[in-house]
């Protein structure tokens, strides 16, 4: 299961590792926290009144596509996008909006959904939600104390009988030694790298570097994962930077999808390459033959 705060996360962060795991039979479901009705429109081609006016129910569709594209289940939880508030100070957050929801109402509706599908892996973001989106910080909050409350039938008992999922992820899609990769990589090849002046500004974060612990190979999805993001056409400008770095690139130079281990009911041996690893085996030996674990 992945919990994400907007619809186009699920496909630029892990879309590639869930591409794979669905390819080897995995029940991947996505929980989607807002309706990303205060996002951006981030396409030139999409910036049209129109697409403004009818921004809730495009959003929707664009993720209807893309749930396609990679194979998952997906809900809605409904809350609404908190938008990001820029400003020195920052304005105050819209009432009723996610990041200002009690976080008990959040947590009820997410395991409702996780007691449901009961999930053996549960990703998420870190705690500075992989960037400074109140919505995304909120739904690290809202997963982290979802996940451990799931298995404790005092807690939450009106959203199903309790399950204990097995480990806990965080996203790291973005991080410095990957970029330096990529820019390294099209320099090699005589390409004009996008990267060299966010990398000069960019120190180097050894601590950062070993947080993360699993490293999921799945260069052979990457064009999935691009058909999937291409799908949120209001978010993604085909000819923006998310493209501006070639696939065989990306698949040379890094051909994994990268986490962090941050809970686990299971034994680990660290660093790992599978977010099941530890679990498959026990899962067949409770399940019999019963099928591949959800994710």
């Amino acid at each position: 299961m992945h919990v994400h705060a907007h619809p186009d996360d699920e496909s630029s962060k892990g879309a590639a590792s869930t591409a794979r795991y669905v390819a080897e039979g995995v029940d991947v479901m996505v929980v989607t926290l807002t309706g990303g009705e205060r996002g951006s429109v981030l396409n030139p081609a999409m910036d049209r009144p129109e697409v403004w006016a009818d921004i809730t129910e495009i959003r929707r569709a664009e993720m209807a596509r893309a749930r396609e594209i990679l194979g998952v289940g997906q809900e809605w939880l409904g809350f609404v996008d908190s938008g990001f508030p820029e400003g020195d100070p920052p304005p105050p957050l819209p009432p009723g909006c996610f990041a200002e929801v009690p976080l008990d109402e959040a947590v009820g509706r997410l395991l409702a959904v996780i007691r449901r599908f009961r999930p053996h892996v549960v990703t998420t973001y870190d705690e500075n939600g992989g960037y400074p989106h109140p919505d995304h910080v909120r739904c690290h909050e809202v997963t982290v104390a979802a996940f451990d409350a799931a298995g404790d039938e005092t807690r939450f008992p009106e959203a199903g009988p309790a399950w204990t999922p097995m480990k806990l992820y965080y996203h790291h899609a973005f991080h410095r030694r990957r970029t330096q990769a990529l820019h390294d990589e099209m320099v090699r090849r005589g390409l004009e790298s996008p990267y060299g002046e966010r990398l000069e500004r960019w120190a180097p974060d050894p601590e950062h570097d070993r947080r993360i612990t699993t490293r999921v190979p799945c260069a052979e999805h990457f064009a999935t994962r691009d058909e999937a993001l291409l799908a949120h056409r209001t978010q993604i400008d085909p000819h923006g930077a998310w493209f501006a770095c070639p696939r065989e690139v990306h698949q040379t130079a890094w051909p994994t999808e990268d986490y962090e281990l941050a809970r686990s009911t299971v034994p680990v041996s660290l660093p790992e390459d599978d977010l099941f690893a530890g679990v498959r085996d026990l899962v067949a030996a409770t399940a019999g033959s019963g099928g591949a674990p959800g994710d």
